[in-house]
Order: structure tokens, then C-alpha cells, then sequence
């Protein structure tokens, strides 16, 4: 079944201006020329109006040439949310370079091999990171320059202030990489998913329609801007005109705080932030009449979590689903659908296609486009999708299907009236608090402690991160088998979410006749009385 959603025009919602720019690459200066002294970005302490973030953003490009980087080079950013990273991609959109934006919660090993993997020939690190590098530093080999980022030791600010601002205004090149995040891989590495001005300007011009973001709004970018949920949304917002609140920690009652103090009218958090905030006290009596939508995706939100979530702020809630391969979101369901009492099985689903999307449900083995309500795999179709993975053409070919739909790795199903619901992964992924997580990455590392015959890892239930691993494991006959060792094994090699919580001990692992491990197998007696499998 094929189902997508025709364009609308809304560019006549009071207080929005009806001119867009002409790509992300363009929005900072068309922003900067139609309202300057407005406030663009809110961190902190500080702030910068249109005009400054021009400046900022234009310094940053000329840094980048003065430091002899050229179009198709990367910069690897390490550090926690800063403004500096949303103006080195912004500027990056300018130059022709990518900012290969790393998560700051990977272990160094897992940080090296994702820096030499970008070849990135400039790092950006904040303070606080700097051990972290100092670890890995001889065996980045394609570094040329670091610089430092916040703190008593930041360089960046002279770095802005040593050049002159780029004086050119350069035509956005559609297909040109200025970002790419880096999502892990059924191999067991990362892979980088280069996101260009033609997808993330198409995910902004089609995902705000949705909740309706313009000029006057205030958008929250409180995930990490290494995901998708964070840039994504964040150059969504700015596309737009919104003011962006961008948050560097996720501290629940700071996060109300600035919820509440800012005026924040827009927000996308991930459903286990949600959890976190409804543990504050006082969470269900501040004032959020400012708000007109917060909206969660990136992992399944239970029932509960949801219909507290929902009474404890009274507003307006989005379910988006979608990946960082298509830039951002891809379904939405809105706010009457939440609450639409006639259709209450709808609040289970992901929702409709946005504004340009195309979605098939597609037999995985023999190809064939399945009608509604057959389960299948869940292809996608937009002008939203990356231009491939940064150097990955076996793992193109294995994404891609012909006529430019992308394989999801997700099972599910379109009903009648054209809602998609998620039941099951194609792929082995965990997603535990919106982060993704591969078995196959974390197996690599397991399959070497001593004592390990043969290993499996699978996601299991949990009430705060809606899955996390567990490993799976057939020890060497006769060995003596240390669980706690294995775990803290793996805390030394990888981040600790990807780590499992746990660890069982089988004779042997369940496998079909060309020795696949049968996972669906080892999952299902951990999943038995729930709605979803994941």
C-alpha cells in the first residue's frame, strides 16, 4: 500500500510572514534582512538578535576558508548543546563543508573512529570534552586544527573575531552535504547520513505545517544536536523565523523553567525526557499558556506516560515518527487525533504522511507493495531523504530500493483510513529513551570477553526507557562465566546506553536453517501481554 499527503499552503497563519528563504542555507541572511533586531537565539545568559547570528554565522564561514577548508571537507563537533554548533552547521551550509556532529556520550574509542571516519580535518570541542580527546588525539589522522569551545579555555570567540565576515552570498547547491549525523549501523559501525540544503529544506517547509511554526513563534531545542531531533528541529524552527531556546542539559526543572520564562510555544522531546519532567513536583501548575505543541517521537510513548503527560500539561501534543536518513520526521499525528474520542485506537498509531511524503508497506523478501492493514516493511519516499551514507556505497545499496524509496527497517501497517502503525523492527534495533541502538555493535565488542561462546542482543521492556538491552549469552563449555564482568567489560568500550542491563545464560541460541539468530524468539517471552513488540 502506498499512501502520501498533498501539499498545503499556509503562509496565511497570522504573524507569519509569507516570504520563506530559499533554502537552510539562505535562512540566516533572509531572517537577518526581514526582522535583524528580533532575537534569533536564546542560550543561557546570552542571546543574539537576526543580525548578529549573521555575523556569527558569516565569521564562521570565513574562519573555516582561513583555516584552508574547502567544499566537501568535514569538521567533527564535539560537545554538548552550544550555539556554536548551530552556527558552525549553518555556516557549513554556506562553505560547501559538513559538520559531522559527534555524540559527546560515545566512549573515545567509539569518538575516534567516527572522527576518522568523517576525515575531518577541523575539530570543535567543548571544555569539557577535552580529556576525552586528549585520549585519541595521535590517532585522528586526518586533524589538522582544534578548537576549543566554551569555558575558561575557548577559542572560539577569537576564532570568529580573527576574520572578517564572508562577504559573498553563495547559491545553495541542492544535493550539497552541510550536516551529517551519524547513526549506527546493522554492520556494528556508525554510519554518517550526509543531510543536504534539498532534504532538511524540505523537512522544514513540510513538518511546520503540522504544528503551524512561524516568525512569532518559540521553538525548545533541548535534545542533543547530534540527533536529528535536535539539529532537525532546530534548523526547522529557524527556517520558519522561530526563536530558538536551545538548552545544553536536560535538568527537568531548569527545562520547565525556561519552558515557562521563555515563552516557549513549540517543543520536541523524546517520551523518557517526558517521564523525567513529570516527576517534578510542581510540573502540572505552572503556567503554559504560551505553549501551542509539544510534540514526541524518536521512540514508542507508553499509554501512561502519554495520558499523564498529556493531563499534566494541558496542551496540545504531536506523535511524529520518522529517522535521520529522511532529515527528520515523516508521519505526524496531531493534536485532534489525540484527543478524538470516536477513534481512540488512533493514539496507538504514528499518524498520516506530511506534506510530501510517500509511504509504501513492502514485503522485505519478495519486494511486492502489500495493501492496507498487511504487515510489512515500511518504505519511504520524499525529497527529504539524505543523499546516502558519507562513504558507505554497500550500505546505500542495502538503504535504497529502485525508484528512490528508502527502506525504514521497520515493520507495520496503513489501515483503511491511511494511518501507518509500527509493530516490529525489520532491522534488530533497540530504542531505548530515543536513542538507537544496534545489537550487531554491541555483539562485536561482547563476542571478545573471554568466556563468550556465542552472543545475542535484544531489547527488553523497561517503564523508564521503554526498552533496554539484554545480552544473551552461551558461555565456553566447562568456562566460568562472570555476568558483572561482561557488563563492566562493555562499559569500557562502548557509551553506557548502548550497554545492556542485564545478561542470561542459554545452552544455546535459537537459529534458522542458514544459522541467522532467531530473535523474534529470544525477545517474545519478555514482550508477552504488551501492545507493541518494541
Amino acid at each position: 500500500m502506498t499512501t502520501d499527503q498533498s501539499a498545503t499552503d499556509k503562509t496565511d497563519i497570522p504573524g507569519r510572514i509569507a516570504e520563506k528563504p530559499a533554502a537552510i542555507a539562505a535562512l540566516v541572511d533572509h531572517w537577518s534582512r526581514e526582522m535583524p533586531d528580533r532575537e534569533a537565539v536564546h542560550y543561557g545568559t546570552r542571546s543574539y538578535t537576526w543580525a548578529q547570528l549573521a555575523d556569527r554565522v558569516r565569521r564562521n564561514a570565513a574562519a573555516q576558508l582561513a583555516a584552508g577548508l574547502r567544499p566537501g571537507d568535514r569538521i567533527a563537533y564535539l560537545d554538548k548543546n552550544h550555539p556554536g554548533c548551530t552556527e558552525t552547521t549553518l555556516a557549513c551550509a554556506l562553505v560547501g563543508t559538513a559538520n559531522a556532529v559527534v555524540n559527546f556520550r560515545l566512549a573515545a574509542e567509539e569518538i575516534r573512529y567516527i572522527i576518522n571516519d568523517a576525515q575531518a580535518a577541523l575539530v570543535m570541542v567543548g571544555t569539557e570534552f577535552l580529556p576525552v580527546l586528549a585520549k585519541i588525539r595521535d590517532e585522528l589522522t586526518t586533524v589538522r586544527k582544534v578548537i576549543v569551545v566554551g569555558g575558561e579555555q575557548d577559542e572560539y570567540e577569537e576564532w570568529l573575531a580573527g576574520v572578517e565576515p564572508l562577504a559573498d552570498e553563495p547559491e545553495p547547491v541542492p544535493d550539497q552535504c552541510f550536516l551529517q549525523l551519524y547513526t549506527s549501523g546493522t554492520t556494528g559501525f556508525p554510519k554518517g547520513a550526509m543531510l543536504t540544503n534539498r532534504s532538511l529544506t524540505a523537512h522544514a517547509a513540510s513538518v511546520a505545517l503540522t504544528t503551524e511554526v512561524g516568525p512569532d513563534s518559540v521553538a525548545l531545542v533541548a535534545m542533543p544536536l547530534f540527533h536529528v531531533g535536535g539539529s532537525g528541529w532546530g534548523l526547522l524552527a529557524m527556517f520558519h523565523g522561530a526563536r530558538i531556546v536551545l538548552v545544553r542539559d536536560i535538568i527537568p526543572a531548569a527545562l520547565l523553567d525556561e519552558i515557562v520564562e521563555q515563552k516557549v510555544s513549540h517543543a520536541f522531546l523524546v517520551p523518557a525526557v517526558f517521564g523525567f519532567l513529570l516527576q517534578v513536583p510542581d510540573v502540572a501548575e505552572r503556567d503554559y499558556s504560551a505553549v501551542k505543541a509539544l510534540v514526541y517521537g524518536a521512540s514508542p510513548m507508553p499509554l501512561p506516560l502519554l495520558r499523564r503527560s498529556m493531563a499534566a500539561f494541558n496542551v496540545d501534543f504531536y506523535q511524529v515518527y520518522g529517522m535521520t536518513e529522511a532529515s527528520g520526521a515523516v508521519t505526524s499525528l496531531d493534536a485532534a487525533e489525540h484527543r478524538d474520542t470516536a477513534h481512540e485506537d488512533r493514539i496507538t498509531s504514528a499518524g498520516k504522511p506530511v506534506t510530501g511524503v510517500e509511504l509504501a508497506i513492502v514485503d522485505p523478501v519478495s519486494g511486492e507493495h502489500l495493501g492496507p492493514n498487511q504487515t510489512g516493511e515500511v518504505w519511504v519516499r520524499t525529497a527529504q531523504l539524505m543523499s546516502g551514507y558519507w562513504n558507505k556505497p554497500e550500505a546505500d545499496a542495502a538503504a535504497f530500493a529502485p525508484d528512490g524509496w528508502l527502506r525504514s527497517g521497520d515493520a507495520g501497517h496503513i489501515d483503511d483510513d491511511g494511518y501507518l502503525y509500527i509493530s516490529d523492527r525489520i532491522k534488530d534495533m533497540i530504542i531505548s529513551g530515543g536513542e538507537n541502538i544496534y545489537p550487531a555493535e554491541i555483539e562485536r565488542v561482547l563476542a571478545e570477553f573471554p568466556g563468550v561462546a556465542d552472543v545475542a542482543v535484544i531489547g527488553v521492556p523497561d517503564e523508564k526507557w521503554g526498552e533496554v538491552g539484554k545480552a544473551v549469552v552461551v558461555p565456553v563449555p566447562g568456562a566460568e562465566f562472570d555476568a558483572d564482568a561482561l557488563l563492566t567489560y562493555c562499559r569500557e568500550r562502548l557509551a553506557g546506553y548502548k550497554c545492556p542491563q542485564s545478561v542470561s545464560i542459554v545452552a544455546e541460541l535459537p537459529r534458522n536453517a542458514t544459522g541467522k539468530v532467531l530473535k523474534r524468539e529470544l525477545r517474545e517471552p519478555f514482550w508477552v501481554g504488551r501492545n507493541t513488540k518494541i
